[in-house]
């Protein structure tokens, strides 16, 4: 849960570098948080009301954590627009957010292994 907490605290932060199991339990967090308010708005009849208000929310935090994620790679936050190629840019995405982070420290900062570890 700290995962989650602490990307929303940092939500305007593009700076630094997160590691992979940052990202990804940001990201598992966030789906289901999104279908439980879905079904809640659903069941109470406003959808997508709430729903659109929580995606509102955590966009700038997720963009956030997205920006950092790449930098862990070497790789500048510009290449979330990589997504806006069909198909083939939302898989590049995915293999870029999934691959390891450069062990030692890059022009984006220190590897967050070693400083958390």
């Amino acid at each position: 849960m700290h995962y989650y907490t602490d990307v929303l605290k940092k939500y305007v932060d593009f700076s630094g570098r997160a590691r992979r199991q940052e990202y990804w339990m940001f990201f598992l967090f966030n789906l289901a948080a999104l279908i439980i308010v879905a079904i809640i708005d659903s069941a109470i009849g406003t959808y997508p009301l709430l729903y659109l208000i929580y995606a509102l929310a955590v966009f700038l935090p997720g963009l956030g954590v997205g920006v950092r994620r790449l930098h862990d790679t070497g790789k500048s936050g510009w290449w979330l627009l990589i997504s806006l190629v069909p198909l083939i840019g939302g898989i590049w995405l995915i293999v870029l957010m999934a691959t390891e982070g450069q062990p030692q420290p890059n022009q984006y900062g220190a590897n967050p292994k070693q400083v958390h570890a």
